[in-house]
């Protein structure tokens, strides 16, 4: 054991001298001056040059190894990939960063303050944008080859600041100093074109049609290459991230007229918008049409690239299937669809019918939203302005999806209408996914359900076959390992560090839930991760908050369904009693965060986050409760502020309506770092109840069906639930007699919407689980216990599991072993 331990201090010392000999030569080479005179972003950049001398040699490798063996890859298209910083990431997953905090502490430097040095990449806005980061982590992690394909936007969706309560927006120029782990692959452009006009048209003296598309405008599509770093297994694999360019003669303005240079500087900006913002504003008809444009730039450009590079090895695209696998995450790339029938038919002349076999059985796609509204349509004069051919294969599409569902089931003209890709002056893009798709999966037990029963039942009805359930995963490699480092040694010290490559071995922690030093030290982690959420509250916000108190934390898009609006109202109640209720008191004080962003144009979801800070005004300043109450939001919540909160929190606030949540993974972060669920019984909720039990989460509320039942029934009345439910009709008269101020617009919104979202009929039931969870929180050793059952139970959530059922189920791929 001894020797062992020498030779591997040994290695680690090798390692270290090499380290420290790339860091210093690289500082020298990228700003010719001596390290101690860097700053602290100049240091940054030498740390992740140096990675990435690191990561290309295997990247090389192995891209060689899959061209090798003919593996079949997966190209996973997502509008979003909300990766985070990855410099700690990198380090852990290419077993560096023990040797580079050596390394800088020599030198007399702080690896955390470099960190902080790294912006999050705007990349992405919420889960979908973070499950498809944690899907490609694992991908490599697995040794899976499997890609992701996305967009290079130069602006995130907004950096968000609270001004006087109020959420205002500012660019978030995250790329102002570059990008440090992005390749430009000029080499590698493609040519997208929108607009024009297509039609078909008689070639003279032959009996056939052929195709002219004309007046289009073109723009040069370049990629910009990530590495995806497996979790210590040589595996590197691509994230292409596509950027808009003008086109390469854009620059010759040798014999231009005045006139035709302002035409091509009107071209510039145009081209400029496409890859500009993350979700352009989509409520004027212009900001419509960039909106589908961007979608449809990337989907092409990744198709073109992917049947490219497939040419290269290949004479034909017969049997393309077999070696190629294209994922459609949720709607926006499912132009992929008609985009591969037109480059096989149109440009390598297959015949429709051999060219549709090809796109179906290479397609597959998953489906994010319950809500019939959310499924993505565009009406057919945009769609056929922007994208005239595709529009006229989508055509072709449906007429003959719809002849083979007519001869299936004659005389039912209801379903043909459903399912219809064109129907209602709309192209609906998530039937073209499924139409176009040989796989169709929902993210939870629940969602699927749904999918099958109400939202897609027509479609389950004709491709009863297609449908399947993958319930969403978070990488712990992120959420666990990086995010919250105590913890992760504290499991390696019970399990051995094997848990953190077989995500499995997390139940051999059921072993420990009631060991008495486990507890503690669990105890002691949980501790510290609260005293640092609490001086960064004290830091950006200027409230103190008792480390002792509950952190109750509910970070996540605001929106109407999730219930922000239900939480805050449950504390003004509480508050209310607090004031006025001389037989009430609270037995241990509770402080409730809040975090993330509302949509621009979303004047509920705005009005909501303006509610919460007005309240927390309120509360935090009245000294009168001895600070039973604190109420915090988290201003520009993201990535990287989740790996500080995840881990603080004691209580996981999953509240949305139930039926309406797909999966969450939020919900996972906190239960993977010992969080107790309160929640309702929606998406992936259901599943960690059953992981846990009774004893382990608290659950409130209606139940799917019960939902469902009073939307198909329409017999609950929003006014009926304020006039009979006084507690109801206290906080709801808070909102306009100015006690907080004038929120008349919330007030209206529950009434005038019937309480869409059942946050007056839940009400009661959330307060009795708020009083569940405080009676529970005050049996210190039970609430340690139940956080440890969390803990363990939480590894069937891990984005491994999840990624191997992809590979096995729709991908039919294996991993490949980079020596």
């Amino acid at each position: 054991m001894a020797a062992s331990k020498k030779v591997v201090e040994q290695h680690d010392d090798k390692i270290k001298e090499e380290l420290k000999e790339r860091f210093i030569t690289t500082s020298r080479i990228l700003y010719g001056r001596e390290l101690s005179e860097l700053s602290i972003n100049e240091v940054y950049n030498t740390i992740a040059n140096v990675v990435k001398q690191y990561t290309t040699e295997n990247w090389i490798k192995t891209n060689k190894q899959y061209a090798i063996n003919e593996n079949k890859q997966i190209y996973y298209f997502s509008i979003e990939f909300l990766l985070g910083r990855l410099l700690n990431t990198n380090l852990i997953n290419l077993g560096l960063k023990h040797p580079m905090q050596a390394v800088l502490k020599e030198l007399g430097l702080n690896i955390t303050d470099i960190y902080n040095e790294e912006p999050d990449a705007g990349l992405g806005n919420g889960g979908l944008g973070r499950l498809a980061a944690c899907f490609i982590d694992s991908m490599a992690s697995l040794g899976l080859p499997a890609h992701g394909c996305g967009m290079r936007y130069q602006y995130g969706l907004f950096e968000q600041k609270i001004i006087n309560g109020t959420q205002i927006e500012i660019p978030d120029n995250w790329l102002r100093d570059g990008f440090a782990w992005e390749f430009r692959k000029p080499n590698k452009s493609v040519t997208v074109r929108i607009g024009g006009n297509a039609y078909m048209k008689e070639v003279p003296g032959e009996d056939r049609l052929e195709l002219v598309h004309e007046n289009y405008a073109e723009v040069m599509a370049v990629p910009y290459d990530v590495p995806v770093i497996g979790y210590l297994n040589n595996t590197v694999n691509n994230l292409r991230l596509w950027n808009a360019e003008v086109t390469r003669d854009f620059s010759d303005y040798g014999t231009l007229t005045q006139a035709q240079i302002n035409e091509r500087q009107e071209y510039r900006r145009w081209v400029n918008k496409i890859t500009e913002y993350l979700y352009p504003d989509d409520r004027s008809s212009d900001g419509k049409r960039l909106r589908l444009i961007q979608e449809y730039f990337f989907t092409s450009a990744g198709i073109q690239s992917i049947l490219r590079h497939y040419r290269l090895t290949h004479d034909n695209y017969y049997g393309m299937e077999e070696k190629i696998g294209i994922h459609i995450n949720d709607t926006h790339p499912a132009t992929a669809v008609a985009e591969m029938m037109r480059i096989l038919v149109d440009e390598e002349k297959m015949e429709w019918e051999d060219a549709w076999d090809i796109t179906t059985h290479t397609m597959a796609y998953t489906n994010h939203t319950i809500l019939p509204e959310a499924l993505e349509k565009w009406d057919i004069d945009l769609f056929k302005g922007v994208l005239p051919r595709l529009f006229m294969i989508i055509e072709e599409i449906n007429r003959r999806f719809l002849e083979a569902v007519r001869k299936k089931f004659p005389g039912d003209e209801d379903l043909v209408r459903s399912v219809s890709i064109i129907e209602n002056g709309q192209v609906h893009m998530a039937h073209l996914a499924i139409v176009g798709s040989h796989s169709v999966n929902g993210v939870a037990k629940i969602h699927t359900d749904i999918l099958k029963t109400s939202t897609l039942k027509q479609f389950y009805k004709i491709f009863p076959k297609k449908f399947n359930n993958k319930t969403n995963g978070i990488t712990h490699r992120r959420w666990l390992i990086s995010a919250n480092n105590d913890l992760a040694h504290l499991i390696d010290s019970k399990l051995t560090r094997k848990w953190r490559f077989d995500y499995r071995m997390l139940s051999k922690l059921n072993d420990y839930v009631d060991d008495p030093d486990f507890l503690k030290s669990l105890n002691k982690i949980k501790r510290a991760r609260k005293r640092e959420l609490a001086q960064y509250v004290w830091s950006h916000n200027k409230v103190r908050v008792k480390v002792d108190a509950l952190f109750d934390i509910q970070v996540k898009r605001i929106h109407s369904y999730k219930r922000q609006l239900m939480n805050i109202m449950h504390i003004m109640y509480q508050y209310d009693r607090l004031k006025n209720d001389p037989d009430y008191d609270m037995p241990i004080p509770v402080a409730y965060f809040f975090g993330g962003k509302a949509a621009p144009g979303y004047y509920t979801a705005k009005e909501t986050i303006r509610l919460i800070n007005a309240v927390a005004d309120k509360v935090n300043s009245d000294e009168s409760i001895n600070g039973k109450i604190k109420v915090v939001f988290i201003e520009n919540f993201g990535v990287s502020l989740g790996e500080m909160v995840y881990p603080a929190a004691d209580v996981s606030e999953q509240i949305s309506t139930a039926s309406k949540e797909a999966s969450g993974t939020g919900n996972m972060k906190f239960m993977m770092n010992g969080a107790i669920t309160l929640g309702t019984l929606d998406g992936a909720n259901v599943e960690i109840h059953e992981q846990v039990g009774d004893d382990n989460c608290v659950i409130f509320g209606l139940r799917a069906e019960e939902v469902l039942a009073y939307y198909e029934n329409g017999n609950y009345s929003a006014w009926d639930e304020y006039n009979t439910n006084e507690r109801v009709r206290t906080v709801m008269n808070q909102l306009t007699d100015g006690t907080y101020g004038n929120f008349q617009t919330l007030f209206d919104y529950l009434i005038n919407s019937n309480d869409e979202f059942f946050i007056l009929k839940d009400f009661d039931a959330y307060i009795a689980a708020h009083e569940e969870i405080v009676r529970r929180y005050q049996d210190k050793d039970a609430w340690l216990r139940s956080s440890a059952i969390n803990i363990a139970n939480s590894g069937v959530f891990s984005s491994d599991r999840t990624i191997k059922e992809y590979a096995e189920d729709i991908w039919e791929i294996e991993p490949v072993e980079i020596k």
